[in-house]
């Protein structure tokens, strides 16, 4: 059963990131001599019970995605048509071109190389702003050494 399920994801990833399963069937009105046979698209009416869940697959996923988004987003991608289309759509809005995510990388490393501790600011509270920048950074899959990172606090610590 296990087995049947990781198919399953398999097949609903494929859908979302390849789009909609054509349910297939071997052409045999073209012999081929030594080859692949050519697959045509089978009819709805041959389609088998295990046909008619793969091609309903996009339908799934949509439902899935749809479900997992607030009013603000969904109103973003409602008139995508295919579970393809709604994933391109969020990865452009979430993380943007490569000229977006290259902005993104500038901003984080200019909040990195100007982080200071601010008047009446806890370590605590900088502690935790600066742990945000870092993550920041690395999501957009800039790395510092611990010693980068060590240097960088001492260095926005007040001298008192």
């Amino acid at each position: 059963m296990q087995t049947h399920l990781f198919a399953q994801d398999d097949d609903m990833w494929y859908v979302i990131t390849d789009g909609p399963m054509k349910i297939l069937k071997v052409n045999t009105a073209i012999a081929i001599l030594g080859g692949k046979p050519q697959m045509v698209e089978k009819p709805r009416a041959e389609w088998s019970t295990k046909d008619k869940k793969k091609a309903n697959l996009d339908n799934v996923a949509k439902d899935i995605l749809y479900n997992t988004l607030d009013k603000n987003m969904f109103s973003k991608i409602k008139t995508c048509s295919t579970a393809k289309e709604i994933w391109e759509k969020l990865t452009q809005l979430c993380e943007g071109n490569d000229q977006t995510k290259e902005n993104k990388l500038t901003v984080a490393i200019q909040k990195f190389e100007n982080a200071k501790m601010k008047a009446g600011e806890t370590v605590a509270e900088f502690d935790e702003r600066f742990s945000n920048i870092v993550c920041e950074l690395i999501s957009l899959v800039k790395i510092y050494t611990n010693r980068e990172i060590a240097l960088k606090v001492m260095r926005a610590l007040p001298k008192e």
